[in-house]
């Protein structure tokens, strides 16, 4: 019997992240949503994770039926695993140029769904600016004590937490150095930078 998810009136990227939830628990599942971009982003996941996607419009939402089974974009898109951790470098407490605020946001969204996804970085470094996303007011500080209760380091970089007088208001991982930070940079199999 199929898992139903109704995510209808959820914004990005709560669907994918229900959606993403449901496929460990089911080889079936549907997820049901309101627009057409929740759509696609829900049907290039399923894809992704081997599952085929069957796609139904109905008067109340867009119902998007999931099987486990390997189609023909999934294989394509399989490639060997690097070996090594994969570690997530965080330079800004925000993403991309533009609008200061929109970068923050966006980071924050990013950070918030970085526990609820697989699979997860094994570290993540916070330098720059950055910093300011483990500090005492962070709007991300709970998620990021989700993910450090499931394994994941943290490192924040203490110079940087220096040059923003940080360092007394440090609520979530370990003030760390560049010695530490460039040996995880440099032992990454993957690595990430935003």
């Amino acid at each position: 019997m199929a898992l139903t998810i109704d995510a209808r009136g959820l914004a990005c990227p709560h669907p994918v992240v229900l959606t993403n939830k449901a496929f460990e628990e089911s080889d079936e599942v549907i997820t049901i949503v309101d627009n057409a971009v929740a759509r696609e982003n829900v049907t290039r996941l399923a894809e992704s994770k081997g599952f085929r996607v069957n796609v139904e419009t109905k008067a109340d939402g867009i119902y998007l039926h999931m099987s486990r089974e390997a189609s023909p974009k999934a294989q394509a898109s399989c490639r060997p695993l690097l070996s090594g951790p994969t570690v997530l470098l965080i330079a800004s407490d925000g993403i991309g140029r533009g609008s200061e605020g929109l970068g923050r946001k966006l980071m924050v969204s990013f950070v918030q769904i970085l526990h609820e996804i697989s699979p997860r970085p094994d570290t993540v470094i916070f330098m720059n600016s950055g910093v300011r996303l483990v500090a005492e007011g962070s709007p991300v500080i709970e998620d990021l004590r989700a993910l450090q209760e499931r394994g994941v380091r943290i490192l924040a970089c203490g110079t940087c937490l220096g040059h923003y007088d940080l360092k007394e208001k440090v609520a979530v991982g370990q003030i760390s150095n560049m010695f530490d930070i460039a040996s995880a940079l440099l032992g990454a199999g993957r690595l990430v930078s935003l």
